[in-house]
């Protein structure tokens, strides 16, 4: 009698068993035909739009528009290094092919293309030889970083691709160039737009240093102090991280020219994209020629001059000028740390004495441009530190200035400041140098690998990491006599000739000549 029982539980099971997987079966082949059906509706769907935009494109071109290569720059009115790049990249191209027409796509709105070319020409001194188009993109409000509170780096990539399919539908370009570190565009305009598609990466949108900061639960300007201060969202943010750098390094892989700004940049670009052979340095476009001829007199005589003020100065028995001048050059971003600058001047100007050759010989003179609302209240808050730390009589705020202005400030100065941690490169620490200022930059990124490293043996400036040591070292440096400052003002004017607009230039055309060359055929 337990037999039979037993056998009929063990019926009963084998029977609900095989009704569970009739049904999960009559469940799975639906859905399974539903994703196949899908699946081919979508590529479908993608090659018809690819068709519809070559078609576009081969219609431009039937009616003698011939090539055509498109910068995305949704900020080019910003006024930044990265700025300079676009301008003197378009300059170089058009000089070198000038049967090729050329189109930013900018998210500038307010503004004509006229008084963008202005803009360009009073700050960076640069003039293109013959006009150009812009594409006025509407949404760039979806790659702004306070539209994302939260997974901003997540939001903005995802903006930057719908951003980009604005671009590509307003204009097919047959060459595509990144030049502001949009990566999640470049498989837009390639798999969509059939585009050549080439990409200067001024900054990797995420780094191993990024992720060590998070690792370690260090609290900076992109690690919150309450994620830092949580083990358990700390552990999350490094995986949000890392499966974000496989994405990006996706994205960026597509990209069929690769330049990057700096040694730091390289490094993170080819763990994170790994395409060694397309991938080159170039340096970015520094106007040291500008700063060079300023005083206008031969490089001999300049230097003679500040022998003989040296002599000057010694003889008088102080060794130091009335007024020095301490000025900081980028753009009011949080990354560039100008609180650091800001505390560091504090502190050196808590050691000196009032009167003439104590406090008041000293200035701190920020300069930078600032791209949005968001940047003109990060002024009004360093301003406000300036009042809270009791300093703003010795700081001045200079927003957005000309060329010629920036080019007085930086003859002027005795010391350039920096310090921004992991800088890419440092524009500003170049200018400074071939100005004629003593550099203190910070101790990492480009300025330590690639501009402030001895040249011929001898110290072209001085790097630090902290508050003290940003203090410790303009104390060292105001503390040296004239001949001394001479010699490493000297070495720093003479290092920076690798960083010229011409290097740019050739090395910008070297690196696409093989996608341009291409274009003409």
């Amino acid at each position: 009698m337990a037999g039979q029982e037993h056998q009929h539980h063990h019926h009963h099971f084998s029977l609900c068993f095989c009704d569970l997987m009739r049904l999960l079966w009559s469940l799975v082949v639906p859905c399974v035909y539903l994703s196949l059906l899908l699946t081919l509706v979508l590529v479908l769907l993608l090659l018809g739009v690819r068709m519809w935009l070559r078609g576009r494109r081969q219609a431009r071109r039937a009616q003698g528009g011939g090539p055509a290569v498109a910068f995305f720059h949704p900020y080019c009115n910003a006024g930044g290094g990265g700025e300079r790049v676009l301008w003197c990249s378009l300059r170089a191209l058009m000089h070198r092919y000038p049967g090729v027409s050329f189109v930013v796509y900018t998210g500038d709105q307010g503004v004509t293309g006229e008084q963008i070319l202005e803009g360009a020409r009073q700050r960076f001194n640069i003039t293109l030889p013959r006009p150009i188009t812009f594409i006025f993109l509407r949404h760039r409000t979806l790659v702004e970083a306070s539209s994302y509170p939260h997974f901003t780096l997540l939001g903005q990539s995802a903006g930057s691709m719908f951003l980009g399919w604005e671009a590509l539908t307003a204009f097919v370009p047959d060459l595509f160039v990144d030049s502001m570190g949009y990566a999640f565009t470049l498989p837009i305009f390639r798999y969509l737009g059939g585009c050549k598609v080439a990409s200067y990466v001024h900054y990797p949108t995420v780094s191993t240093d990024m992720l060590s900061v998070v690792r370690e639960r260090n609290p900076r300007f992109n690690n919150a102090d309450f994620i830092s201060r949580n083990p358990v969202l700390s552990a999350a943010k490094v995986v949000y991280y890392c499966c974000f750098a496989l994405l990006y390094g996706l994205a960026g892989s597509c990209s069929d020219v690769i330049m990057v700004n700096s040694t730091w940049t390289l490094g993170h670009i080819l763990a994170l994209w790994r395409c060694p052979n397309r991938t080159s340095v170039v340096y970015p476009p520094c106007d040291v020629r500008a700063f060079l001829d300023v005083p206008l007199e031969d490089e001999d005589e300049v230097e003679e001059g500040w022998e003989e003020l040296g002599r000057e100065l010694e003889e008088e028995g102080g060794g130091d000028r009335k007024c020095h001048a301490i000025v900081s050059v980028g753009q009011f971003r949080p990354e560039k740390d100008h609180q650091l600058q800001i505390r560091a001047f504090h502190k050196l100007l808590t050691g000196r004495k009032e009167g003439p050759g104590g406090r008041e010989s000293l200035r701190l003179v920020l300069i930078g441009g600032c791209r949005n609302q968001e940047d003109e209240e990060r002024v009004l808050m360093l301003r406000g530190l300036c009042q809270e730390l009791g300093v703003s009589d010795r700081v001045d705020f200079k927003l957005n200035v000309a060329f010629e202005e920036l080019k007085r400030e930086l003859v002027d100065a005795t010391i350039g400041l920096h310090t921004m941690w992991n800088e890419h490169f440092g524009i500003g620490v170049v200018e400074c140098m071939a100005a004629g200022t003593i550099v203190l930059a910070h101790k990492s990124g480009g300025p330590k690998l690639d501009i402030v490293v001895p040249y011929e043996g001898g110290q072209t400036g001085f790097l630090a990491d902290s508050e003290d040591s940003y203090a410790a070292a303009m104390e060292s440096i105001l503390a040296l006599s004239p001949s001394a400052r001479l010699e490493i003002r000297r070495n720093g004017r003479r290092s920076v000739e690798r960083f010229s607009d011409q290097e740019f230039e050739a090395c910008f055309l070297a690196a696409t000549e093989s996608l341009m060359s291409k274009l003409e055929r």
